[in-house]
């Protein structure tokens, strides 16, 4: 099991301001605390057992084998995002949101794969009988496609989830989630709307303490789900390599009955 998530850690992480209370959504309210000094304080309780909720489920995709698709585009989440995510071995964009990459998500199969025919070009030493132009072209079309799309090269179909950071930040990715009825997980802060959401975890979005904490503990149970479906597998192995001996088994004692 994951480490249980402690209210106190919340706390120390900074998980539990909010925004000014004048930018708040009122569909925020049932999260929301008090209010101290013009700003929203969340209801850390409350986020904990949302955290927990939301790792349990995002611990069953992750076991079962589909991908989770982490969005943060925000400076403060860009690096925490792309770490943690890439440690659980999960797609990620932390640059500009491609639009369609959900709705149109053929087209963004051809661009990743557009990319690999480069990569195939290098190692062939097609690339090498290009003229100078030529090649500088390809170089900077390359770079292009790795900054917007390399850590999504080898998701071959639609993820089984979004982890969002900033879903008012991120409305595009929402809005494309809610349209094919992916399951949505988010940071939500007090001036978002949760009604849009899944998955909620109230917490604060803007700090990078709080968007590592969260993260953090999102990452560790994605990598307990991996872990579970790879025992699965393994345990699995023995009896499918027990199988074609049987099978010879039954054979030789067909065999053997024949001939008496």
């Amino acid at each position: 099991m994951a480490k249980k998530v402690e209210v106190k850690d919340l706390l120390d992480a900074g998980v539990h301001f909010g925004h000014l209370t004048r930018k708040w959504n009122p569909n925020m309210a049932p999260y929301i605390y008090m209010e101290r000094n013009g700003i929203h304080i969340l209801n850390l309780y409350k986020t904990a057992a949302k955290l927990e909720e939301a790792n349990e489920a995002l611990s069953k995709i992750a076991a079962s084998g589909r991908k989770i698709l982490f969005v943060a585009t925000k400076k403060q989440a860009k690096d925490i995002v792309a770490e943690k995510a890439g440690n659980a071995n999960m797609p990620y964009i932390t640059e500009r949101w491609p639009g369609g990459m959900l709705t149109n998500f053929v087209t963004i199969r051809k661009a990743v794969k557009k990319m690999a025919s480069i990569d195939r070009m290098k190692q062939d030493g097609t690339f090498n009988t290009l003229s100078k132009k030529e090649r500088l072209q390809v170089d900077r079309l390359r770079a292009k496609l790795e900054k917007n799309l390399g850590s999504i090269s080898d998701m071959s179909r639609l993820p089984g989830a979004l982890f969002i950071v900033d879903t008012t930040r991120e409305h595009i990715a929402v809005k494309e989630a809610q349209k094919l009825n992916i399951p949505i997980f988010a940071m939500v802060d007090t001036n978002s709307d949760p009604r849009e959401i899944d998955y909620v975890i109230p917490s604060n979005d803007d700090a990078s303490k709080s968007i590592e904490k969260i993260m953090a503990s999102v990452s560790e149970a994605i990598i307990e789900g991996l872990a579970e479906r790879k025992g699965g597998k393994d345990e699995d192995a023995p009896a499918e390599a027990k199988a074609p001996k049987a099978k010879k088994a039954k054979a030789a004692v067909a065999a053997s009955k024949e001939e008496e």
